[in-house]
């Protein structure tokens, strides 16, 4: 009984111990989150259970490396050190990842509510850049604390940070000065995420581009222009320049389109042509309808169209549309109505023949 007993004996009877109660408490963690998975009412997901229980097994995995039985088990008597670095190295690592794993599934269970896709998105669309631009973020400052909470664990670099915090003031004077347009770029990102003079698949005109907000990170933002190009603008460009935005507060728009004809044109009949063309297509939204004579020079007057639309891209299709059927109305039933410039000859020889 002695022998069996013996300090090796015990160390594996504690091993084990901790062992299946590690086991066991994974195991009832398991449980409750698919208990709770099965259940719409709770944030955890069924299929988000492992994205949880995986981090939380490692950092149980990383309380068993601490135990000072496995190392007599291992007949490892001087390593008690690097044991318990490693053990808080790998806690540090796991619960950074389990935090990390957290922070998606909020921002999955939240943008779960909103349909961006839908004609209406304006409010999934703040949420959707707001959390984008957050987790970001939230994800930096994490990782960054993560890593400086495992370098402290470490007295020869504790040591090395105290002396770099003592002599911090001049070090943040200079660093200030060369990174001036990194922090810059930084704190505008936030400002956006807050402010949001945009928002993800906004209608934008940028350096004379239009476009679709496709991206926004910390650093820049990401246009798609509509001929399928992409336009990469940093994020200071939206705080420091003026730019449109044509669906800050609201998808609908005015759509207009400008006609050049001569002054007899009948600009009734332009009229009841205008509303007929409208309620014969989806783009119109059944709002504005309107003529109007907005200038008249000396050869042509300008006749404007202004009707409306759901959003920017149906608001460009229905310019189009209109223009054209405008256009071919004037060829067929008004052709010497199209603007055209007039010559008065005086004393013209030809008549004297």
């Amino acid at each position: 009984m002695n022998e069996f007993f013996s300090t090796s004996n015990t160390s594996l009877f504690y091993f084990l111990g901790s062992v299946l109660g590690i086991l066991l408490f994974y195991v009832v963690m398991l449980w409750i989150l698919k208990k709770f998975g099965k259940n719409p009412k709770y944030l955890i997901p069924l299929n988000a259970v492992r994205r949880i229980s995986d981090p939380v097994l490692l950092m149980l995995l990383s309380l068993l490396v601490r135990l000072p039985s496995l190392r007599e088990l291992l007949g490892i008597t001087d390593g008690d050190y690097w044991f318990k670095k490693a053990s808080t190295l790998l806690f540090i690592f796991a619960a950074t990842w389990l935090t990390l794993n957290l922070i998606k599934l909020l921002k999955q269970h939240v943008l779960g509510k909103y349909n961006i896709d839908a004609a209406d998105n304006l409010k999934a669309r703040q949420v959707t850049t707001q959390f984008n631009i957050l987790e970001r973020i939230i994800i930096f400052v994490v990782i960054f604390l993560a890593i400086g909470i495992a370098l402290i664990s470490f007295e020869e670099i504790r040591e090395i940070g105290i002396s770099i915090f003592a002599s911090a003031g001049i070090a943040g004077i200079i660093i200030g000065f060369s990174a001036q347009k990194m922090i810059a770029t930084f704190l505008a990102g936030i400002q956006i995420a807050v402010a949001q003079p945009i928002k993800l698949d906004d209608v934008v005109i940028v350096e004379g581009e239009w476009g679709r907000i496709e991206e926004i990170t910390l650093t820049y933002v990401l246009i798609k222009i509509w001929d399928k190009r992409r336009l990469i603008v940093p994020t200071t460009y939206f705080i420091e320049h003026p730019f449109q935005n044509w669906t800050k507060t609201s998808a609908d728009l005015l759509a207009t389109v400008f006609l050049y004809t001569d002054y007899h044109l009948p600009i009734e009949a332009l009229r009841t042509e205008l509303t007929r063309i409208l309620k014969n297509t989806d783009l119109w939204d059944g709002e504005v309808n309107n003529i109007q004579v907005t200038d008249s020079k000396a050869h042509y007057v300008e006749v404007r169209a202004l009707m409306s639309a759901k959003n920017s891209s149906k608001a460009w299709d229905l310019r189009v549309h209109v223009r054209e059927h405008l256009i071919l109305f004037l060829q067929r039933e008004y052709p010497d109505c199209i603007a055209h410039t007039r010559l008065l000859v005086k004393n013209n020889p030809l008549e004297k023949i």
